[in-house]
């Protein structure tokens, strides 16, 4: 990752979270934490970040009331290989006519890329995906009412008299903050509130993580792993965090960014 991007990320970060740690950045740009401490430096000597000990803080703090989590734009340029080739994965389990459920996320807003020739019946969560998809694409496109959430691109509502309990889904596409053997888990009891709401509409679950989320852990559980259908995550996965989703009874799709790789350079080809 260019340096560029690294110090882009780190200055989305303190704004989000106030104060992030060297531990923090460097596993957000996959860089050395020497690497981070030198990013650190540079920002703090132009005056766009502090640095304390163990990591940086804003200069100037954000608002209260954000989502737990980290932004959008922070989260959307991490491991993107891979997200991409779990997006497009996911969108070849879609035929035409589906009504799908897509929530809100960096991996699930890939999906948008692919979906571009297809048909489909789309209600999301995203204001980012029903953006993308209502300019970009034929498919049919509903937003549920709420509150938009800038930093997480997200639109939610506490009240059930939305949109989405009229709409029926054959499959719901979430990612998560991580995986294990209690389920599925997320870092925002109002963001796992509008997912239970939406997954009662869809009769398949499908999760998408990147192989990173089998090591993440979160107090907050959205649900047990016999509620999902299929999880598709990249070739990083290990032996026995593929034993565990096998285990529990769901079906595991792979998908190589490397193999994905060669499917883009062929069709620009052609």
């Amino acid at each position: 990752m260019h340096e560029r991007e690294r110090h882009r990320i780190i200055l989305s970060a303190v704004q989000e979270k106030s104060v992030v740690t060297i531990q923090d950045i460097s596993e957000l740009t996959e860089a050395s934490e020497a690497t981070i401490r030198r990013d650190i430096a540079a920002l703090h000597v132009q005056g766009k970040i502090r640095r304390v000990r163990g990591g940086a803080e804003a200069v100037h703090p954000p608002q209260l009331g954000n989502l737990a989590g980290r932004p959008f734009r922070v989260s959307e340029s991490v491991n993107i290989d891979k997200k991409r080739a779990i997006a497009r994965a996911a969108v070849d389990l879609c035929e035409a006519g589906d009504a799908i459920i897509i929530n809100g996320g960096t991996t699930t807003f890939q999906m948008v890329h692919y979906m571009a020739g297809h048909r489909l019946q789309v209600m999301t969560n995203s204001f980012a995906i029903a953006e993308h998809l209502v300019k970009h694409s034929k498919n049919t496109v509903t937003v549920p009412g709420g509150a938009i959430y800038r930093e997480q691109s997200l639109i939610l509502s506490p009240f059930d008299n939305d949109a989405i309990r009229n709409f029926y889904a054959r499959r719901m596409f979430i990612g998560a903050q991580g995986v294990g053997p209690l389920g599925i888990m997320e870092a925002d009891a109002l963001i796992i509130q509008s997912e239970q709401k939406l997954m009662h509409q869809a009769d398949e679950l499908v999760v998408m993580v990147d192989s990173s989320k089998f090591n993440r852990r979160s107090s907050l559980i959205l649900c047990a792993l016999d509620r999902v259908s299929v999880v598709i995550t990249d070739d990083g996965i290990s032996e026995e965090a593929a034993r565990m989703i096998e285990n529990a009874g769901v079906r595991l799709v792979v998908a190589s960014p490397v193999a994905q790789a060669v499917k883009e350079d062929s069709s620009s080809v052609a």
